[in-house]
């Protein structure tokens, strides 16, 4: 029994991570109608801006700090001039210029920090609870309290303020929010920082348990895609749920069932967003499409 809580409670630890990632793919969907296929490399770009910083002799929390401000500025600029253009458009063409954007930033990355792995200090520090024999991680509940508060946050600015309602309204109909008064282009921009910052602060959080390169984000996005699918691309809350439900079963199915281990544990999140696309198309807490025949 000791195993399992365990396996579970890595699981959790796991799913976190995948959920804050989920979070700012979701946060763009819900402003732009956009899934965001470089909102990795967003995030890894800015946690290579944040490990310069600490080796510059930055402390670690004020790296961190300066660079979601960085982040949010870098995600209403690409808004502006590599995504604001081609806004409307074929989703086909939003899918190529994401992907577009993702090679860029991979390569850019590349070229400016090279492509050796690094270390990245952990924001919680290395020790560990005791906790009738299941062993947690100072790191995991710290990563899990801050997506929390990460949800915490966006609730409050989506309910309670301007900008939120702003960004509420634009998702559902940019054209009516125009002729509301609001400023569309601005609010966009919003949602796109915002985005960007929650994903510098995920990658800030994953990087202490990965070796910090170019690539390191390739395999969490996989799985907070999964995350994301099944909790509901409009849901916030169902993004952390998602990625609770997929780093449980991953690490349930990698530990127990034999033919999976460790090495086949990516076709989990991949067999899950099947079955979801299959069975519920908007996830366990999305909204569904109501047509009119």
């Amino acid at each position: 029994m000791k195993e399992f809580v365990q396996v579970t409670v890595d699981g959790i630890a796991a799913g976190s991570i995948y959920g804050a990632v989920a979070l700012a793919l979701v946060l763009i969907y819900r402003t732009t109608g956009i899934v965001n296929f470089a909102q990795g490399e967003m995030a890894m770009f800015s946690t290579f801006i944040a490990w310069g910083l600490v080796q510059a002799d930055v402390p670690l929390g004020l790296a961190v700090l300066c660079t979601l401000g960085l982040s949010f500025a870098g995600g209403m600029v690409i808004e502006r001039v590599i995504i604001r253009p081609v806004e409307g458009s074929d989703p086909l063409a939003l899918v190529i210029v994401t992907l577009g954007l993702l090679i860029l930033l991979n390569s850019g990355a590349g070229w400016i920090w090279g492509f050796n792995n690094r270390a990245f200090p952990g924001l919680f520090g290395d020790e560990t609870l005791d906790i009738a024999g299941v062993r947690i991680s100072w790191e995991s509940i710290g990563i899990t309290g801050v997506t929390l508060a990460v949800v915490g946050l966006l609730f409050l600015l989506t309910q309670k303020t301007k900008v939120g309602l702003a960004m509420r309204a634009v998702s559902m109909n940019p054209e009516s929010s125009r002729l509301a008064g609001i400023r569309v282009g601005r609010t966009l921009m919003i949602g796109w920082g915002l985005a960007a910052a929650v994903g510098a602060l995920a990658g800030a959080l994953i990087a202490p348990s990965l070796f910090l390169d170019v690539n390191f984000m390739g395999a969490v996005l996989v799985y907070s895609f999964a995350a994301a699918t099944l909790g509901g691309f409009d849901s916030p809350v169902g993004a952390v749920v998602g990625g609770w439900i997929i780093g449980v079963t991953e690490q349930l199915a990698g530990h127990y069932v034999d033919f999976i281990g460790s090495d086949l544990k990516i076709l989990v999140p991949l067999g899950i967003i099947i079955v979801v696309l299959m069975v519920r198309p908007s996830g366990l807490f999305g909204s569904r499409e109501v047509a009119r025949v």
